[in-house]
């Protein structure tokens, strides 16, 4: 949330020409994106078969962060807004220089442990207690009137669930001994290590062919049979090479589940479905988040922070619930990544539409599940397009997708939802002062579901696109899912 608040204080700030805030802003913002993508980058390639959870909860914690540095803001008490601004400038920037010769690539598989299970579960444990916690906390700050001892109180209570997880390393690291896997004793191996990279290069060319001419019947055999009915058309296909009677040609370029770089990536159809899909979806929920305030106002509601507030902690919410339940569905049943995208843009769509039709209840519904849906496709999607064009240049894939949410929340934010909202505007003032009496920059304020009602049944609409592009990519995807996690043993 403190990149929206960022962007308003933008809007703001150009409004009223000063430019050179807007500057700071600017590199202020692209700083977060640098931390957001060191962080990311790292610990995916560290957890590389827990990419769900490992996306999910930092991406969790970065959009809580807005929240969490406002309470602690309250807890100090500063005596002006600069003081504020000081704070958000050099706390994010002594911490990041503390820990930037920690966080780093180690390495995933050789850091592999049997506990890593119910380390996730412990922190997904902390979030959701986390989560509520902080929930009760702004709800009570925005209802009632607390003192400074309490706000400080709860503050620190706060910072503690923040820090229990440093629990789970110094446990692993001074109360743990692993054993190594089979994985890691190869990889701690440099003979076996190297024998096994002149195999598969020797082999390269050739298996690559037979995954090309394989049968679709042969997915759907048990792993130790797949992998003999392979090694039978391999074998086959060496003796035809070295008679002479096929000539096997270099695949171009990587296939899914191999690297690529962002250029290889931006030619394959897989990558611009989960980016429209991205678009249409998150930019609609960006979308609701920017014009929430607004919504609120429109439907009589004078205090619109907890609303704000319940947007920002389902956001979270929606993001550890994104990794998790996507990381399942992958594990236990091998479905693509992408089915659940596609399920939370059909949560969204719903949501939309109930706004839409102007049911009762309408703005907590759009809270709730908009902040879930909108959470949830910021730990699902990084996670997929790791699986699906590799780690080698993960980063710049990932920048490249986060894209899609200014781009649709500039189409549907600063063109449709404003144009609907200013037209029904002045078609309520024309109602009421048809003569023209009241000047119109004053009287441009709309009442009623109608404001939005219509926006939120475009981007229904569109977000029902998108489940489309996602099951799309499913479809196209089911046999890498397959590969990649149809084996009990990976």
């Amino acid at each position: 949330m403190m990149r929206l608040q960022y962007i308003y204080l933008a809007r703001q700030l150009l409004y009223q020409k000063n430019f050179e805030l807007c500057i700071l802003i600017f590199v202020g913002t692209n700083g977060e994106t640098y931390f957001n993508t060191g962080a990311l980058v790292s610990c995916v390639q560290n957890f590389p078969k827990s990419r769900g959870p490992v996306v999910g909860i930092l991406k969790g914690f970065a959009g809580l962060s807005g929240a969490i540095l406002t309470q602690i803001y309250a807890m100090m008490n500063f005596p002006n807004q600069a003081s504020l601004i000081f704070m958000v400038a050099v706390c994010p920037t002594v911490i990041i220089s503390a820990l930037m010769f920690i966080v780093r690539p180690v390495g995933g598989h050789k850091q592999f442990r049997q506990s890593d299970n119910s380390s996730f579960l412990f922190t997904y444990s902390i979030c959701l207690v986390l989560a509520a916690y902080l929930l009760t906390v702004l709800v009570l700050e925005d209802l009632v009137s607390l003192n400074q001892t309490l706000i400080i109180i709860l503050t620190v209570i706060l910072i503690v669930l923040i820090l229990l997880p440093i629990a789970i390393p110094i446990m692993l690291v001074f109360f743990s001994q692993p054993r190594p896997t089979t994985e890691e004793s190869l990889l701690l191996d440099p003979q076996k290590q190297e024998a096994g990279k002149m195999g598969q290069d020797e082999n390269e060319v050739i298996f690559s062919e037979v995954e090309d001419e394989k049968a679709s019947d042969v997915d759907s055999l048990p792993a130790s049979e797949r992998h003999k009915r392979i090694a039978h058309l391999q074998a086959k296909l060496f003796q035809a090479a070295a008679e002479g009677a096929v000539r096997v040609k270099r695949r171009k370029g990587p296939r899914r589940g191999e690297d690529f770089t962002l250029l290889q990536a931006l030619v394959k159809a897989d990558f611009w479905l989960i980016f429209i899909s991205l678009v249409l979806a998150s930019g609609s929920g960006l979308t609701v988040i920017d014009n929430l305030g607004q919504m609120c106002q429109s439907l009589g509601y004078s205090n619109t922070h907890i609303f704000v507030s319940m947007i920002s902690i389902f956001n979270f919410l929606g993001r550890i619930a994104g990794g998790y339940f996507s990381e399942n569905i992958i594990r236990h049943y091998a479905y693509p990544r992408p089915v659940a995208m596609a399920v939370v843009q059909v949560i969204m769509a719903i949501a939309l539409f109930f706004y839409a039709m102007g049911w009762p209840g309408a703005i907590y519904v759009v809270s709730v599940l908009i902040g879930l849906g909108y959470g949830a496709h910021w730990a699902i999607v990084p996670a997929a397009v790791s699986e699906l064009f590799g780690l080698k240049s993960f980063g710049s894939l990932y920048n490249f997708l986060t894209l899609a949410s200014p781009a649709g929340s500039l189409i549907f934010s600063g063109v449709i939802a404003s144009g609907i909202y200013d037209y029904q505007a002045k078609k309520q003032h024309q109602m009421l002062d048809p003569i023209g009496r009241v000047e119109e920059a004053e009287s441009l304020t709309c009442n009623g579901t109608i404001c939005y009602s219509i926006t939120c049944g475009i981007m229904s609409g569109l977000c029902a696109i998108s489940v489309v592009l996602s099951l799309i990519v499913v479809h196209r995807t089911k046999r890498v899912y397959t590969q990649l996690y149809a084996n009990p043993q990976t």
